[in-house]
């Protein structure tokens, strides 16, 4: 049910207001068996074979950030959603929506990211489309890609986590609010700088490595808008099962941490663009770990915390003080037009 009568900024978050306008609205007219299932990619038997299909509009603010800008970011994103699909990124489609008046300079810097990412990830662009609009119409440039990639049929239930249980290890590869707090300091009007980038990258070839591993992984997803603590609750929601994590194993960089501590932020719901949360097998958990951090993109991973069976349906966060939070899914808007 839709509680507000108009959009707000928070309707973008991720969070709650996010997944009131997605049931209530969107699922309420669109609905079909691949669109129920709310994965970051559906997933298509199209003639016996898997396809992961997947799409996601871009309008960060700025355009162009430490570490990356709104072109890198799409690619990246797009890739991503497959990945943690379980699937082999292959094609992107590109639209752009361009403001009268915006630099050609400045649209072929991100125009060449884009090219330079798809290279890395090995996805090819092959498709588009370009429209312009008046000048104060749009705000520069935004983006939108498509992307498809190819599936085996032993990682179907990845995007599902159908197979949870008590016992299962999470994982995530690497520090935690980094995209965050790179587009705040990026943001002129709050006149805030610092040394961090974006963490903005591919995971394919890191996901890819992992479950050429390991076939006992039982869930992912990248923890993007509503950051890690919103794909925990999802998670826990979802698997009707508890899940609990603890504060000392959490990877924050100091510079994060102090920047939200300034400014009155968590962490825990920092968007992030180059961050993958797994669900594994308790027994596969420390070889997975240690596959991670043989990448460059996995060298700072930890095993965060676990799935249980107690507290179905909510995230509880072990305290450095020994302590229990609850964690619950964002409400509001902590940063609005991250990616």
């Amino acid at each position: 049910m839709i509680k507000e009568k108009n959009i707000l900024l928070s309707h973008g978050s991720g969070g709650k207001l996010s997944h009131e306008l997605i049931s209530g609205l969107f699922v309420k007219y669109f609905s079909n068996e691949s669109l129920d299932q709310q994965t970051d990619s559906a997933i298509l038997d199209i003639d016996m074979n898997l396809l992961a299909y997947t799409t996601d509009s871009y309008v960060v603010d700025p355009i162009f950030f430490q570490g990356g800008n709104i072109g890198k970011l799409a690619v990246c994103g797009t890739v991503n959603d497959l990945a943690v699909s379980g699937a082999v990124p292959k094609y992107l489609s590109c639209g752009f929506i361009i403001e009268e008046g915006l630099s050609l300079v400045d649209l072929e810097k991100i125009v060449k990211s884009m090219a330079e990412e798809a290279k890395a990830a090995g996805v090819q662009i092959v498709t588009g489309d370009t429209k312009v609009v008046n000048r104060g119409k749009c705000d520069k440039i935004f983006i939108n890609t498509s992307g498809i990639g190819l599936l085996q049929k032993d990682r179907r239930q990845i995007s599902f986590g159908e197979g949870i249980k008590a016992g299962d290890k999470i994982i995530i590869n690497g520090s935690i609010g980094d995209h965050g707090i790179a587009i705040l300091a990026a943001r002129e009007s709050l006149s805030f700088q610092s040394d961090i980038s974006s963490d903005c990258a591919p995971l394919n070839q890191l996901i890819d490595n992992v479950l050429s591993t390991s076939n006992k992984v039982r869930f992912m997803r990248d923890a993007t808008r509503g950051g890690l603590a919103t794909v925990l609750c999802e998670l826990a929601e979802n698997s009707k099962l508890g899940v609990e994590i603890d504060e000392q194993t959490l990877p924050v960089k100091e510079i994060v941490q102090g920047t939200c501590e300034v400014f009155g932020f968590d962490p825990l719901y920092l968007a992030n663009e180059g961050k993958v949360v797994m669900v594994v097998d308790g027994n596969d958990a420390a070889v997975v770990l240690q596959k991670m951090k043989q990448h460059p993109l996995g060298k700072d991973a930890e095993i965060i915390g676990e799935v249980t069976s107690t507290h179905p349906g909510k995230v509880t966060m072990k305290t450095g003080i020994g302590g229990h939070r609850i964690i619950d899914m964002l409400a509001g808007e902590m940063l609005p037009r991250i990616c």
